[in-house]
């Protein structure tokens, strides 16, 4: 009895284990978006989003920084959208 517990335990932690991985993944939607998507996406949500060619390259490094954190996006979503930025102004 008790080996089958131990079994019953090892194996709920693996599916939990799963669930918690494939819940940090980004979805593939997400993924194949363009920086220009995700900029209208996330940046309008809150607040009207600036004109691209507002702020320099270095303005953007430090507003998109900001945002990132302020608005939870991943690392790759805030990339593509800084280098959306930076090409359009």
């Amino acid at each position: 009895m008790k080996h089958i517990i131990k079994i019953f335990i090892v194996a709920s932690l693996f599916i939990v284990s799963l669930a918690v991985f494939n819940a940090c993944k980004t979805p593939e939607a997400i993924l194949n978006k363009s920086g220009a998507q995700l900029w209208g996406e996330n940046c309008n949500r809150c607040h009207n989003a600036p004109d691209p060619m507002t702020y320099s390259d270095d303005q953007w490094d430090v507003a998109t920084e900001h945002m990132r954190q302020k608005a939870l996006l991943t690392d790759r979503e805030i990339t593509k959208i800084r280098e959306f930025l930076k090409n359009a102004n």
